[in-house]
């Protein structure tokens, strides 16, 4: 063979194979340590709420008697049941009763009280304590507590008593069972919404304010066009969380009336409750965790897609 067609066949042969790449590139390290960080927060949500959600539906598609120690698969029974449910309808009336009176008195009164404690007056932090220090107390303690001052004896009643008015028996009346329910819960978390509001507040440039100022701008105005836009992330954060925990709210209406007057007070969650542990009609109760699934995830995106209209920021 020649020197030429050496030369050949080694070019046929391709340039010789380099060093073997490592598999523990410094790549591949990063993401097993990101994975290995998302990891108890991934199996969380699939033991916590991905495998309730499909044993619920499975549930809802059975009747499950625990005293006869029965499972029966009754296909969409349960769902047709909930159609032609007679209460249901008052059920949910009062259930966007609650809802819509706890938003919005809740909302209102938590950005008036941060707007008042932005500023800067003597004692503000004391009144900010006041205000927040019944969102860290006990939810059933503090539902107690209130129930006895909403007795027809108790104590807001004997308060009016002493100026001369005689007051209703709070909690047993279908007008005023609701409004109280609606003003113990606002009480109780209201100091959350309060903080983030007033965080908000702070984060709002000053100089924005001196301009209008300037321009002749009045404080109502400047709180329409200025704050209002500026604080609207906020604003629809608070409003997700308080729309989604007015329909989870159970103890509230458990230790103070049970439902009643008739049904003026029974939310959806207590009915549920009624059904699934009361009248062991687990199947139904299954359905009924269905629907309020539904209502909470239909008012969630509802409200993700309207922030395009008026959450500063978004287009």
């Amino acid at each position: 063979m020649t020197q030429t067609d050496t030369r050949v066949g080694s070019a046929a042969a391709g340039p010789a194979p380099g060093p073997a790449r490592p598999f523990w590139t410094s790549r591949r390290r990063d993401q097993l340590a990101g994975y290995a960080f998302i990891a108890p927060q991934l199996l969380g949500s699939v033991v916590f709420v991905i495998l309730p959600l499909i044993l619920v539906l499975w549930y809802s598609l059975h009747e499950w008697n625990v005293l006869a120690g029965t499972f029966e698969f009754v296909g969409t029974d349960n769902y047709r049941a909930l159609a032609d449910d007679p209460n249901l309808g008052a059920v949910l009336r009062a259930t966007g009763l609650f809802s819509i009176g706890l938003v919005v008195v809740n909302l209102g009164l938590a950005l008036l009280l941060a707007v008042l404690l932005n500023q800067r007056l003597r004692g503000t932090i004391l009144f900010r304590t006041l205000f927040f220090s019944p969102v860290v107390v006990s939810l059933v303690a503090w539902t107690i507590v209130w129930g006895f001052l909403l007795q027809d004896n108790g104590g807001i009643n004997g308060l009016l008593d002493t100026v001369g008015v005689h007051g209703p028996n709070w909690l047993r009346g279908e007008g005023t069972a609701m409004v109280s329910v609606i003003v113990v819960q606002v009480f109780k978390n209201v100091g959350l919404n309060m903080v983030l509001f007033l965080a908000a507040l702070q984060g709002v440039p000053a100089e924005l304010y001196e301009a209008a100022e300037v321009d002749g701008a009045s404080r109502m105005r400047q709180f329409w066009r200025i704050t209002v836009p500026l604080i609207s992330p906020t604003i629809l954060l608070t409003s997700i969380i308080t729309v989604v925990g007015s329909l989870q709210v159970f103890a509230q209406i458990a230790v103070l009336t049970q439902g009643g007057p008739g049904t003026s007070t029974t939310v959806l969650v207590y009915y549920l409750y009624q059904q699934a542990f009361q009248f062991h009609h687990f199947g139904y109760g299954a359905t009924l965790s269905i629907l309020l699934f539904v209502i909470v995830l239909a008012l969630t995106v509802l409200q993700w897609q309207m922030r395009k209209r008026w959450v500063f920021h978004e287009s």
